[in-house]
């Protein structure tokens, strides 16, 4: 390591990142493994969130930023309630750190590319626009409407998270479409059909019995019941068009990256449909329900990732000069 000058210094003050650029070059791998650990990190605060709900510790800390009126953190008064609240809010600063690291990553990179830093920087301000709602959630009591976006903002940054992570093994060229122009439509049809499935997973949660707290909780003044049967009336249309996807794509005899993605995506369905069902019938136990949140981020992971499947973005290859031609020039050229 050499040593840093007055100017050094002033410069990693100035501009940290390009002050890191400037002295380290990540291999690709590990450019695409620091967006793997946002994406991962993404889905464990969603998972550990719902956690905090499923106990009941939602106001285990009752107000926010800090955690009691005279203290930052959680108190041994607040029992077990404030250290899940706490230790969820803890976890914020390790999915910062995670998106830091993907931030980072993606500026060193050489070449540099300007698209995938750009998508770390939006995870890192999604993440602090979910803090602020979280807080807001804490300091209206739980509000299901509250809640509810503070989930869909979740899922906002999920999607972000794994477009960079596809970008990492991606090229900088054009898009290049693997399948015609009905296929794709059809793909967003069931991504549209897929964000109304999980909105209004949302509305389940926000008029169901998990209130996220043992004192009296606002819900949202809906039968229960009916909202149930939309939601999985609309599991279903989502199952029915990705079924529906594979069958046009092997039609059309499609590369294998849409098929393998399709694929996924129906076996993802299956296993959530499987859970959604059993906790439905035997009361919504909180573990079947916290497995059924982690299986809606991985339905959402596995349909972008389908969406993303129907193109290609090659690297970009620079023209290769043989040895020969190189050597003629150079004495064509002359002294200078």
């Amino acid at each position: 390591m050499p040593n840093l000058t007055r100017a050094d210094a002033v410069a990693a003050v100035r501009n940290p990142l390009a002050f890191i650029a400037a002295r380290w070059t990540p291999d690709p791998k590990t450019v695409q493994r620091a967006a793997l650990a946002a994406l991962v990190m993404s889905v464990v605060i969603v998972v550990t969130g719902g956690a905090v709900r499923l106990t009941g510790s939602g106001l285990g800390c009752p107000t926010w930023p800090k955690c009691t009126e005279d203290s930052l953190t959680t108190t041994s008064e607040m029992g077990l309630h404030g250290y899940i609240e706490f230790g969820n809010r803890m976890l914020t600063y390790v999915l910062c750190a995670a998106v830091g690291w993907a931030i980072i990553a993606a500026r060193s990179e050489k070449p540099y590319r300007r698209s995938l830093t750009r998508l770390g920087w939006t995870q890192f301000w999604v993440v602090m626009g979910n803090a602020i709602l979280g807080g807001i959630v804490v300091l209206v009591g739980l509000n299901p409407y509250t809640v509810a976006a503070h989930f869909l903002l979740s899922s906002v940054l999920i999607a972000v998270a794994t477009v960079m992570w596809q970008r990492t093994r991606e090229g900088d060229d054009a898009p290049r479409p693997l399948v015609g122009k009905s296929v794709q439509q059809l793909v967003w049809v069931l991504t549209g059909v897929t964000v109304l499935l999980i909105a209004v997973g949302t509305v389940v949660t926000g008029a169901g019995p998990h209130a996220g707290d043992s004192s009296e909780v606002e819900r949202m003044p809906l039968d229960w019941e009916n909202v149930t049967k939309l939601h999985a009336v609309l599991a279903w249309i989502v199952v029915t068009l990705t079924f529906a996807l594979w069958f046009v794509l092997k039609a059309v005899d499609a590369p294998r990256g849409p098929l393998s993605r399709t694929r996924d995506l129906f076996l993802v369905l299956l296993a959530q449909g499987l859970i959604g069902y059993v906790q439905y019938f035997t009361d919504l136990p909180e573990v079947l329900v916290g497995a059924h949140m982690f299986g809606s981020c991985l339905v959402w992971i596995a349909t972008v990732r389908v969406l993303l499947s129907l193109r290609e973005r090659p690297e970009t290859q620079l023209p290769e000069v043989p040895a020969q031609a190189d050597a003629m020039s150079a004495s064509m050229a002359g002294p200078r």
